[in-house]
């Protein structure tokens, strides 16, 4: 190699830094493709759920109804909620509506995965039939419901009538059994979907788990009980996680099926912040009961987390 030809050559310092800046530019370049797929519909969750859920955080400490300019009250909003009946019957309404929800259709939803995990001809109809209430309209399901729960034309207390019980349920007449009915509909309704959830945590779980407990001479119940429960433990979290939140925010249904009565028998939280809200002009004091109920599923979600991170341990 001659002396032009060395000094003719760039420094290697030069090159590596003309490389870095064309890697940054690529980078920026990348970053830039990125934001352009994502921004749509960032805009949109900034504009349609962000903006909204703060500005409902600080209406919480506000007075506002339809005919006033927001006033900041502090805590005066919460100091009502905490005096009032209604906020504590809706609460109570909701907590009992998640107690029967979460449970009945956690276990439905397992045991009719459990029954279709098989391959059989035919068996994907009845996976279609027991999926198909949860993508069928609410109103239409609360409205057959009604009709099946009628005190005294309804299927289900005739049947109740033939096989001895003298005195039926009033079912959504009465204000004993009209939760019991709005949750028995949502677990019809919403098994099907969670028993999907179900099929493909059970699809993934190994074979040979189960042919290592057969060949170990463990039980059907054995092979439930050690193989089949703690593989399917991040589905079951999961679905936990899933039906809790979505019990606690109940609406459409309770609204169609009762509208909260008989009475105040069905009036949950989600339904108590419309009628304060929408229904009376009460921006303020709504969004303060949105505020605790955001609390409360935050508080109960955070726990689940932590009992599911000591179990891992």
């Amino acid at each position: 190699m001659t002396t032009d030809t060395i000094q003719a050559a760039p420094p290697r310092n030069r090159v590596q830094g003309n490389r870095k800046q064309g890697n940054r530019k690529q980078a920026r370049r990348n970053t830039l493709i990125g934001w352009t797929f994502i921004l749509p519909n960032f805009l949109g969750f900034l504009a349609f759920t962000l903006i909204p859920v703060l500005a409902a955080f600080a209406l919480a400490f506000m007075e506002w109804t339809s005919f006033s300019a927001p006033k900041w009250v502090g805590l005066a909003n919460f100091e009502r909620m905490l005096g009032s009946d209604s906020f504590w019957v809706a609460l109570r309404n909701t907590l009992l509506y998640a107690l029967g929800h979460v449970p009945l259709t956690l276990a439905l939803a397992l045991i009719l995965a459990m029954l279709l995990n098989r391959k059989l001809k035919g068996i994907g109809y009845f996976r279609v039939a027991i999926f198909f209430p949860y993508i069928t309209s609410l109103v239409a399901v609360a409205v057959v419901w009604n009709m099946l729960f009628s005190p005294d034309s309804g299927p289900i207390n005739q049947f109740l009538q033939f096989v001895g019980v003298a005195n039926p349920p009033g079912w959504t007449s009465s204000s004993d059994w009209a939760m019991p009915a709005v949750i028995l509909t949502s677990v019809w309704r919403d098994m099907g979907y969670y028993m999907i959830l179900y099929l493909a945590g059970l699809q993934a779980i190994p074979t040979e788990l189960y042919e290592a407990a057969e060949v170990d001479g463990a039980s059907a119940w054995q092979r439930f009980w050690n193989v089949t429960l703690p593989s399917l433990r991040p589905t079951t979290f999961f679905v936990v996680v899933m039906l809790t939140v979505s019990s606690f925010k109940v609406f459409d249904l309770i609204v169609v099926m009762t509208n909260g009565g008989p009475g105040r028998s069905t009036t949950v939280l989600s339904q108590l912040i419309y009628q304060e809200g929408i229904g009376e002009g009460k921006f303020g004091y709504s969004s303060a009961i949105s505020l605790v109920l955001f609390l409360i599923v935050l508080t109960v979600t955070v726990l689940q987390f932590k009992l599911q991170q000591r179990r891992e341990r």
